[in-house]
């Protein structure tokens, strides 16, 4: 192995309470020079208030050794040259959208984790943007299915974009984990091949299986989301109490 791949919430952070050892942990990465890149399907958030999220809890990191989903949207939308879109993210993360204009028959309908902002007329205002034109894209920001928050289960992106999905009979653009364009994205910025590189993640589907999938081994910590069924679903590289003991099964890997 000579890069990784890092989860945040779940894996570095439990919403805004750092994870015991986490930070230990990215510190030894730095001081070895191990090449990584944050790879998260938060939505809920700007890129710059992760950054200084992390920063609030001792963790430095620059803005290209981070990779969201809004920003991975974003480079695909400039590539085909689309401006006019249809965003359905939460209010704070519309500013990593500059430069896209909302009106008219967007070409795209971009979907984020907008949590209790969903309801049927919105989701059906989502649907509605999504029949008026054959060509107009569904875009996901990820395929996340819940998260955990501190009382409970939430529901995900990957739910309401299912919903999309169905009822308009389009497949959605996947700009997040377990996409194989956003991991091969992350590969691409750490100029390492799949098979040099490992994810560390919570969610059993999206952050192991998807990364196994791109030839890129999956590490499964049990916080976050982990629960006891997970190992049901596939088989990780291997699974760790917590990031905090990454230094020391390196070797392993």
């Amino acid at each position: 192995m000579k890069g990784v791949l890092i989860d945040l919430d779940g894996v570095v952070y439990q919403n805004d309470t750092l994870i015991a050892g986490a930070d230990q942990a990215i510190a030894w990465l730095q001081q070895e020079s191990i090449p990584h890149l944050f790879l998260t399907n938060t939505t809920s958030r700007p890129k710059s208030a992760l950054l200084a999220k992390l920063a609030d809890m001792g963790i430095m990191v620059e803005a290209k050794s981070l990779l969201t989903p809004p920003a991975a949207a974003v480079l695909y939308l400039r590539q085909r040259t689309v401006k006019d879109v249809a965003l359905f993210v939460p209010e704070s993360t519309r500013e990593d959208f500059a430069g896209l204009t909302e009106g008219g028959k967007a070409a795209a309908v971009v979907v984020g984790d907008l949590a209790e902002g969903w309801d049927f007329a919105t989701l059906n205002r989502a649907f509605n943007a999504l029949m008026a034109n054959p060509q107009t894209e569904l875009i996901a920001l990820g395929m996340t299915r819940y998260w955990r928050s501190n009382n409970s289960l939430q529901l995900d992106v990957g739910a309401f974009a299912t919903a999309l999905a169905f009822a308009t009979e389009k497949e959605p653009v996947v700009m997040g984990k377990p996409a194989a364009a956003f991991f091969q994205q992350a590969a691409a910025l750490l100029n390492l091949p799949e098979g040099e590189l490992c994810m560390i993640g919570d969610d059993i589907k999206a952050d192991v299986l998807g990364a196994q999938a791109c030839g890129i081994k999956g590490i499964l910590v049990k916080t976050g989301k982990y629960r006891d069924g997970d190992l049901a679903f596939g088989r990780p590289d291997l699974v760790l109490e917590s990031l905090e003991h990454l230094p020391s099964h390196w070797h392993r890997l």
